[in-house]
């Protein structure tokens, strides 16, 4: 079985992060600080590591540089600021990925899923893993969006999106045809437990369709439904 270790020191994220990781076939390992994680690794060493970057006495990113001092065990830096120097740190100190808390259940199982891949090992499989495997890879016209490689494409060209544009994409291409809220974006990208007002879905609306749209200023692809939110247009020679 798949071992996990989580390592964060918030008591009800990590009980409700160990019962999902549980039944999507990983066995679940937990350590509450620096010093508990590096000595769970001393004694086991993990098939993969969930680290948070805000640690009390030791940060994560320490930790990151003293995992890496003894083992290349595929790593995860996990932030709850969503902040983009904590990604690049993280990565630069050698961490393989990142999330941004909160997040969601199944975006994480991917990224895991992926970095398992990466370094050769094999991720555990369960209904949840068939149902992400069927829906891995989006595609509306030109614009792919790949889950596992965390890709995004237009017109084959490769497009480079920030963590949240991303997933913005994801959400709204999912759902092509459909009128999406901005109630709905709220919850289902930023998190129910996010603090803050609408107006930053439509700043990420207006930065993605300055990436993916040939005219951002008449959007083609992610059209404004007043009053409700936003339609991902399905392409003309896509099947209704």
């Amino acid at each position: 079985m798949t071992s996990v270790l989580v390592v964060d020191d918030e008591p009800s994220f990590t009980e409700a992060l160990t019962v999902g990781l549980r039944r999507e076939g990983y066995e679940v390992r937990t350590a509450a600080d620096g010093r508990a994680a590096l000595a769970e690794i001393s004694e086991s060493v993990p098939d993969l590591v969930l680290l948070d970057v805000m640690l009390p006495g030791m940060s994560g990113l320490d930790v990151c540089r003293e995992i890496r001092k003894q083992s290349r065990v595929p790593l995860i830096m996990v932030t709850a600021r969503g902040e983009e120097i904590d990604a690049v740190v993280g990565l630069e100190v050698g961490a393989d990925d990142y999330v941004a808390k909160p997040y969601r259940l199944r975006e994480l199982v991917a990224r895991m899923r992926a970095v398992l891949r990466r370094a050769g090992a094999q991720p555990p499989t369960s209904p949840a893993d068939a149902a992400e495997t069927e829906t891995a890879r989006l595609v509306e016209g030109d614009v792919a969006l790949d889950i596992d490689r965390h890709e995004v494409r237009v017109g084959g060209e490769l497009v480079a999106l920030a963590l949240k544009e991303f997933e913005l994409l994801r959400y709204l291409l999912g759902r092509a045809g459909k009128v999406v809220t901005r109630d709905s974006l709220m919850h289902n990208v930023w998190g129910y437990d996010y603090v803050g007002d609408t107006k930053t879905i439509d700043v990420h609306v207006k930065r993605l369709r300055a990436k993916i749209e040939d005219d951002p200023a008449s959007p083609q692809r992610i059209t404004t439904i007043r009053g409700l939110g936003y339609r991902y247009e399905r392409a003309s020679n896509n099947p209704d």
